[in-house]
């Protein structure tokens, strides 16, 4: 009996051993980006904290600290990165005043992916030296 049930112990444990391996096998739950914020920095203005030729500095955050983050603006992408823990990072340079919709996607299984945005407003900035000067 002693011999009979150490066998089906050792399938049990090895039973368990191939579904714990399996399950470390599985396609991965969907990536996905969960919020975006952009820091206005030192820059200032009367409409907007955002201008033309300045940097500002974009998280995103997302679920997957290992798959690849893209950065839009306005649908054009313009940063990839990878996050470090759950926040990925970029600079942002804005080219042209009016709104802009600030967006990451980090991919997933199809149909799976989130878009998380931020909209803000860009004026015409004028770098100060340690900040930047917007105007509408």
């Amino acid at each position: 009996m002693t011999g009979t049930s150490f066998r089906t112990g050792t399938t049990v444990a090895a039973g368990l051993a191939a579904l714990a391996a399996a399950t470390a096998l599985a396609a991965p739950a969907g990536a996905t980006g969960t919020r975006v914020g952009v820091d206005p920095g030192i820059s200032f203005g009367s409409a907007t904290n955002y201008g033309t030729g300045c940097g500002y500095d974009i998280d995103g955050y997302v679920d997957d600290p290992s798959a690849p983050v893209v950065f839009y603006d306005n649908t054009v992408p313009f940063a990839f990165a990878y996050p470090s823990g759950g926040l990925a990072q970029a600079h942002w340079i804005p080219a042209t005043p009016g709104p802009h919709r600030l967006q990451i996607v980090q991919h997933s299984r199809p149909g799976d992916d989130v878009f998380p945005y931020v909209d803000v407003t860009v004026g015409v900035g004028l770098l100060t030296g340690s900040g930047c000067a917007v105007t509408n």
